[in-house]
């Protein structure tokens, strides 16, 4: 028995394929069953689509006009091409001007923007032959490609070109292109740099005197809020210390770092970083999106928009990912005695006598490694300030007024790995080690880089060939954990307030007992009336007697 075909009772089309129907049968079907298939068959065709509007029916007819037109030749090999030609015209913006408008492509705009990366001018030509804080990234990328990691070459000759149009537009005393952080709508190409020492001491003025001013007008609203009369009770609750960001050119805040969406956009500075917004960055997980000024909705609330975020972020990944082989850097041989003691050693310079090692040996042992970044304490800073330290103006103050309460001891003072502290101390995640050592190649081995990959943060590398090494991240900004991300919770609803008869509502009294009170009111008013009136007659008869 002959099936009905592919069409169930209910779609269009359905009879086509049944005996008297068929296309090959000698006998012919009724005019009314056929005409109503090829009604049910048509109405299918006309059905338009939910995404792009269009029936199948207006666009087969449309596609065998263009054929028949044009008459191309093995039309059946690019039926496809037809049909996106056909579909392409009919969103072409149609022109109601005297003149057809430009249509500007994707391409042609990215051209347009990355034009001033190629101008030079013929000042340049005297700078480049003296030292240039310039780095050579086409030579990095060459190192990195070895084990697959990086960027096409020609979105590196695009950086390569923005970097050296910001060394020509800031005072920089030395420059790194530090990776590249993905975002959702956007990414950041990030440039760290050094400025030189002139250039600090006017931003760290700059920051002093924006401070100052803001002193004053506080101290200005306080002595309003003095003024004023019928104050409410003052709350004896301290909050706690704010614990100030560490200095220009140390600590987390060493590096200066621009960043810029696409090579050939401006470069935009972050600002520095504070112990707040790093220690919040720890407890939350958001994507970027690629816009320096969108808010950072997260709990708990993040103290900043999305460029204090990513600063926060580069200062994380920077201190647990800096690397560099053993022996390079050295620490100088005249420091502070006190630097020591605060917070160890902060400084170090390049070792003249270094002799690097071999590939081998820096794959087999995490020990040929070590951090040229100190690490960022639980309290969000490189070195450990405690809170409730306080001037000596402040103490002896407090020495001259009675202290009625005992304060609280201070915190534990925090202490981090010291520099240069090999990779082979870090702790692992899991079973997860720290960091994966390879080879870029194991058939040339004479010729490999070593090549070490960190797995606490993903995206971050590093490679080393004789002397030569260097840094790069390439990846979402996130750190790796073995569970899944869970917020922090909101704090638990406060208890309400014990019920009393201090705060138990009274029932309303009813007419009788408002009557009875009210008597009883007068009665005690007319019983000290009666009182007052014997006591003034007695103090007079006292009088007529004297």
């Amino acid at each position: 028995e002959r099936g009905h075909g592919p069409y169930q009772p209910h779609e269009p089309g359905y009879g086509l394929y049944q005996p008297g129907f068929s296309p090959y049968d000698d006998q012919i079907p009724e005019p009314e069953s056929r005409m109503l298939a090829i009604q049910n068959a048509k109405a299918y065709l006309l059905k338009s689509s939910t995404t792009s509007g269009l029936n199948l029916y207006d666009h087969l007819a449309n596609m065998l006009t263009k054929i028949l037109d044009e008459q191309p030749t093995n039309a059946v090999d690019i039926i496809e091409n037809i049909s996106k030609d056909v579909k392409w015209a009919q969103f072409q913006k149609k022109m109601d001007t005297l003149r057809d408008e430009h249509e500007i492509l994707p391409t042609s705009e990215d051209a347009e923007m990355r034009k001033s990366l190629f101008l030079r001018a013929n000042e340049e030509l005297e700078e480049e032959i003296g030292e240039t804080p310039l780095p050579n990234v086409m030579e990095t990328a060459f190192y990195f490609e070895q084990a697959g990691i990086g960027l096409s070459k020609d979105e590196s000759y695009h950086i390569f070109l923005a970097l050296k149009k910001l060394v020509s537009a800031q005072p920089i005393q030395t420059c790194r292109f530090w990776g590249k952080i993905l975002g959702l709508e956007m990414n950041y190409i990030i440039a760290e740099v050094q400025y030189l020492e002139t250039e600090e001491e006017e931003e760290t003025e700059e920051e002093e005197v924006i401070g100052e001013g803001g002193k004053e007008s506080g101290e200005v609203e306080e002595e309003d809020e003095e003024k004023e009369e019928d104050k409410p009770p003052k709350s004896t609750y301290k909050p706690p210390p704010v614990i100030p960001r560490e200095e220009n050119g140390t600590g987390a805040n060493k590096y200066v770092y621009f960043v810029c969406n696409e090579p050939g956009k401006p470069w935009v500075k972050l600002p520095p970083v504070t112990p707040a917004q790093i220690v919040c960055a720890r407890k939350i997980k958001k994507f970027f999106t690629g816009r320096l000024d969108a808010p950072v909705v997260s709990f708990p609330p993040f103290p900043g928009n999305e460029a204090n975020y990513l600063r926060a972020q580069i200062a994380r990944i920077s201190a647990g990912t800096q690397i560099s082989p053993i022996g390079f850097y050295q620490f100088a041989e005249k420091e502070d005695e006190e630097e020591e003691g605060e917070g160890g050693r902060d400084r170090y310079e390049e070792n003249p006598d270094f002799q690097p090692l071999s590939v081998a040996e820096m794959v087999d042992s995490l020990s040929t490694w070590v951090h040229h970044t100190q690490s960022i304490l639980k309290q969000g800073r490189c070195v450990w300030l405690n809170p409730f330290q306080k001037s000596e103006e402040e103490e002896e103050e407090e020495e001259e007024e009675e202290e009625k309460a005992e304060e609280p001891d201070g915190p534990f003072q925090e202490i981090g790995p010291p520099l240069l502290t090999p990779l082979s101390e870090d702790e692992g995640i899991e079973n997860i080690p720290a960091w994966t050592a390879q080879a870029s190649t194991n058939l040339i081995p004479q010729y490999a880089v070593a090549i070490l990959q960190s797995n606490r943060w993903p995206g971050a590398y590093a490679f080393a060939s004789g002397r030569k090494f260097d840094n790069i991240y390439f990846g979402w900004g996130h750190k790796y954990s073995p569970e899944n991300h869970t917020p922090t919770l909101p704090p638990p609803v406060q208890e309400e307030y014990p019920n009393g008869p201090e705060t138990t509502e009274m029932s309303d009294p009813t007419l009788e007992e408002e009557l009875a009170f009210k008597a009883a009111k007068e009665a005690a008013l007319a019983a000290d009336e009666a009182e007052k009136e014997e006591k003034d007659t007695e103090d007079d008869e006292e009088e007529d007697d004297d």
